[in-house]
């Protein structure tokens, strides 16, 4: 194909296109279920935006109409691992006080990111903070948080595809996969 990387070929699929769409249809009816009171849908930048656009057209499905705002936040600059520092690159512009709002985020791993959210956003008076993940990775985390709706567990290996990349790339991916490793 045209313009595909040769490193695109090497990936291998851990969770199916068909297999993250219906988890999602799930985790919009498990929201729906905690009937969440005005809430604000804030998907945290960058790899959360693929898994939010579908949760946010999920819980449209599943009778809820949210308002939405993005919060960007960055810890990787460029790297595999988390540099430990957590920078506000783009902060909310909807008021959360008084309301329920949901943190959607591509991947639980470290926890900082999350936690750095989850901590701003109830300074701000939130009656509720939930937290949803796609994937939570099973590792020691450095800070003590869980996430309130999860995905899929994903294996301790860096992952890509649905908006998880490695330096910008393989965001656009319909699956999330790992990069196999030369063998040569």
């Amino acid at each position: 194909m045209a313009g595909m990387s040769q490193t695109a070929d090497r990936i291998e699929i851990l969770i199916s296109a068909e297999e993250i769409a219906a988890r999602i249809a799930q985790l919009a009816d498990e929201i729906a279920a905690s009937e969440p009171v005005d809430l604000l849908v804030v998907p945290i930048l960058m790899g959360g935006f693929v898994f939010a656009a579908d949760l946010i057209r999920a819980l449209h499905a599943a009778g809820l109409n949210p308002e939405i705002d993005v919060l960007m936040l960055s810890s990787y600059r460029g790297g595999k691992s988390s540099s430990g520092h957590i920078e506000v690159l783009r902060d909310i512009n909807s008021a959360a006080a008084g309301r329920d709002v949901l943190l959607v985020d591509d991947i639980l791993d470290s926890g900082r990111t999350l936690s750095h959210a989850k901590t701003l956003i109830e300074s701000r008076g939130a009656r509720g903070v939930a937290t949803c993940v796609l994937l939570d990775k099973p590792v020691t985390r450095a800070v003590a948080i869980a996430p309130d709706f999860t995905g899929f567990v994903c294996p301790n290996t860096f992952v890509v595809g649905y908006g998880m990349d490695l330096d910008h790339r393989f965001r656009e991916l319909p699956f999330i996969g790992r990069i196999m490793q030369d063998s040569g």
